[in-house]
């Protein structure tokens, strides 16, 4: 499958690539990351093959990531419409200002104008809220939203990092009420992050949601680099997250990773990548590279379908521990107490 092989974002028409370029990585105000001539060889290669799902956020390298993506857009030979750009708000940045992030009315109109500004485009085509603001009314953030598309500032809406919970009472309140629908949600996932099939991505498929998971490679630590014998960071600005994964349960994901990557005669990053394109409900993977050569065997991972018998062991040695459903409620469901069988599943009474 090539990045041209474009598939639908959610229930929506909006035709993405089954990969995502995510430009955290633009800027190196981080520690990581890559220079603007560097993210530049990124997006030409990326757009070359295809790709047209780009996703940046407000306070991504203190917004310099934006400004690197606007300066390109923003070239004589290129078609802005061609690529479907995507961006955040909910982060702050301007510390001290109470209203200076969050999702409430105010905050909201102001970080798109920001971004606007910073990606020299007059619209952004998917406008996600980048995480849960506990503070304001869900119907406050879907209503403005509602009127940022009806405006013409943004195209699309989605949630990110958001409680499922949450998620569900801001799709139907706009359902009710006629606003414009979430069409995505972006969430953490990889084969070593996978709670995430508890709720958030059975909701997901239950509201229309297409699932763009961010960590795909759980910050470099699936790619082959690091191992039980080397858990050491490329870089002092990923110390943090590559040191979170030093344990035994990562260290078994990783030999297991190895091996089948061994057996497929492919790289371990692209074993790691082809698993999450197979999960029920994924629609593109956003891939953060930080080099050219990175963005290249990432994105190879299209063209590599994995045997029924390596996801089953991949499966396997990653399966999550989730609180719901419980181990006795997923029993119960495959159980006929009742003698009662829906599409090959049985259901039954919940004792307690």
């Amino acid at each position: 499958m090539p990045l041209n092989h474009y598939v639908t974002l959610g229930r929506s028409g909006l035709r993405v690539s089954p990969f995502c370029l995510g430009a955290m990585t633009f800027g190196e105000e981080w520690g990581f990351g890559c220079d603007a001539r560097s993210a530049g060889q990124i997006l030409d290669y990326f757009i070359e093959q295809g790709g047209n799902f780009i996703d940046t956020a407000n306070l991504y390298t203190g917004g310099h990531s934006e400004r690197i993506l606007g300066d390109y857009l923003s070239r004589a030979d290129f078609r802005r419409d061609r690529l479907v750009i995507a961006s955040k708000f909910s982060g702050n940045a301007f510390p001290g200002d109470p209203n200076g992030g969050g999702a409430n009315r105010k905050s909201i109109i102001a970080a798109c104008e920001a971004s606007l500004q910073r990606l020299k485009t007059d619209y952004i085509d998917l406008y996600w809220q980048h995480w849960d603001d506990p503070f304001t009314p869900i119907d406050e953030t879907m209503y403005a939203l509602d009127n940022l598309v009806r405006s013409g500032k943004i195209r699309y809406a989605g949630f990110s990092d958001t409680p499922a919970w949450k998620v569900t009472v801001a799709q139907l309140t706009a359902q009710f009420r006629g606003w414009a629908p979430l069409i995505a949600l972006q969430i953490e996932y990889s084969l070593l992050e996978r709670t995430v099939e508890g709720e958030l991505m059975p909701m997901a498929q239950a509201l229309g949601l297409g699932v763009t998971p961010w960590g795909p490679l759980r910050s470099g630590v699936l790619s082959g680099k690091y191992s039980r014998a080397n858990m050491t960071a490329e870089s002092k600005g990923r110390e943090i997250f590559v040191a979170r994964n030093a344990n035994e349960r990562v260290y078994g994901v990783l030999e297991v990773l190895a091996a089948v990557a061994k057996r497929c005669e492919t790289s371990a990053a692209r074993v790691a990548l082809a698993w999450l394109r197979s999960r029920p409900g994924v629609t593109s993977p956003i891939l953060g590279a930080r080099t050219l050569a990175q963005l290249q065997d990432n994105v190879a991972a299209l063209e590599l379908n994995l045997e029924a018998a390596d996801i089953a062991e991949l499966d396997q040695v990653s399966a999550p521990v989730l609180n719901f459903p419980a181990e006795f409620l997923k029993l119960a469901a495959t159980q006929s107490y009742m003698g009662l069988t829906v599409n090959g599943r049985s259901f039954g009474p919940s004792f307690r």
